[in-house]
C-alpha cells in the first residue's frame, strides 16, 4: 500500500469541526498549568524555609508533607481531592480541585528543589552580609535568595514541563483540558489511534518550544544575566560611571 493512501485511511476525523474544542482544551490545560505552577512554587518554597529552620516543630512537619505527597500517585490524590472530601462534607468544583491536586504533589517536589538550592549557597554569603549590618529578612530577599534561584532553575524547569504533562491525568475527572476533549473527540469518531497521535503532536509541540525557552533561560542567567530589570539598570548604571571613570 502506498504510504499517501496509508496516511489517508489513518487520518479520516474531520479535524476542522474539532479545532474549537482543541483550542479550548488547550486553554484550560495551560489556566490549570500556570495556575498549579504559581501555588506550587509558593506552597514549596515554604516548605523548604520551614525544613531549614532550625526549630523542630517547624521542621518536622514540612518534612511529613513531603515524604507523604512525593510518595502518593498523583491520580490518587486527584481521587482523594474530588472524589474523597465530598463525602466528608468538602467538595470543591473541577478546576479547584484540579490545581489543588497538582499543588499539594508538586510541591513536596519543588521544596527539595528549593532546599537543595538555599542550602547550596555558601554561608559565607550569610556571614558577609551580617557583618554589613544587613538584617536576616535582607539578607535572605537580596543575597541568598538570588543566588539559589540559579540553583534551583534547571529542576524548577524540568517541573514546569512535567507539570504541563500531567495535567492530562485531569481527564480521570472530565476537566476539559486538552486530554478530556481528545477523549470525546476519540468517542464520537471512533479513531482512537488518529485522534491520541494528534494529541500527542500538541502536546509535544506546546512542550518541547517550553523546554527549549526555559533552557536558553537557564544558560542566560548561569552566562550572568541578571534575573530582575532593576537588578539589569544598576549593573548598567555600574558600567557606565566604571567606563566615564576610566
Amino acid at each position: 500500500m502506498p504510504i499517501s493512501l496509508a496516511l489517508t485511511s489513518m487520518f479520516q476525523v474531520p479535524w476542522n469541526d474539532y479545532v474549537g474544542n482543541l483550542a479550548e482544551g488547550l486553554v484550560r490545560t495551560l489556566a490549570y498549568t500556570v495556575a498549579s505552577f504559581i501555588g506550587a512554587t509558593l506552597l514549596g518554597l515554604v516548605l523548604a524555609l520551614m525544613r531549614l529552620n532550625p526549630l523542630r516543630i517547624v521542621r518536622v512537619p514540612a518534612g511529613i508533607y513531603t515524604e507523604i505527597f512525593k510518595n502518593v500517585p498523583l491520580l490518587a490524590i486527584i481521587f482523594l481531592t474530588y472524589f474523597g472530601l465530598p463525602s466528608v462534607g468538602i467538595k470543591f468544583n473541577v478546576f479547584v480541585a484540579g490545581v489543588l491536586s497538582l499543588v499539594l504533589f508538586y510541591a513536596a517536589y519543588l521544596s527539595e528543589t528549593f532546599r537543595a538550592a538555599i542550602s547550596g549557597v555558601h554561608s559565607g554569603q550569610n556571614e558577609a552580609a551580617h557583618a554589613l549590618g544587613l538584617s536576616r529578612g535582607t539578607t535572605f530577599s537580596h543575597v541568598v535568595l538570588p543566588q539559589a534561584l540559579r540553583l534551583a532553575l534547571p529542576g524548577t524547569n524540568t517541573m514546569f514541563v512535567d507539570l504541563i504533562k500531567s495535567t492530562s491525568l485531569l481527564v480521570t475527572i472530565s476537566a476539559a483540558e486538552l486530554m478530556t476533549e481528545a477523549q470525546l473527540i476519540a468517542s464520537e469518531t471512533f479513531r482512537a489511534l488518529e485522534v491520541y497521535l494528534v494529541i500527542a503532536a500538541v502536546y509535544f509541540v506546546v512542550c518541547y518550544p517550553v523546554s527549549q525557552c526555559l533552557l536558553w533561560l537557564e544558560r542566560s542567567i548561569h552566562a550572568g544575566v541578571p534575573l530582575s530589570l532593576g537588578r539589569r539598570r544598576r549593573i548598567a548604571m555600574a558600567r557606565t560611571l566604571l567606563e566615564a571613570g576610566a
